[in-house]
């Protein structure tokens, strides 16, 4: 018997103007990366611009063996991220993969 799965991807580009150092740049950043992974069940990694201090881009990934599950989770992402992130939202692109 085989399992369908589908995962979903979602690339989040953030700018963040008031950021000096990198080190202030994880402290904005933080606070919205735990806040999604705990509220909407997905992982969360950095995955470009490591070395800017005002940009940021992450990888939200979801996981269900229901398409409309994933995309519901995704949404619930970016709601999460209109209500919650100050600065700039650079990019929010979603894709839906069946494995």
């Amino acid at each position: 018997m085989e399992i369908t799965l589908y995962v979903g991807i979602g690339r989040l580009e953030l700018h963040i103007p008031e950021a000096r150092n990198l080190k202030a740049k994880r402290s904005h950043t933080r606070s919205l990366i735990e806040r999604i992974r705990s509220r909407h069940q997905v992982l969360v990694t950095e995955v470009d611009h490591q070395n800017l201090h005002q940009r940021a881009a992450f990888a939200v990934c979801a996981f269900s063996a229901d398409p409309v599950d994933v995309e519901s989770r995704l949404r619930r992402v970016e709601k999460t991220i209109d209500q919650n992130w100050s600065g700039n939202v650079l990019m929010w692109d979603v894709e839906i993969i069946q494995v």
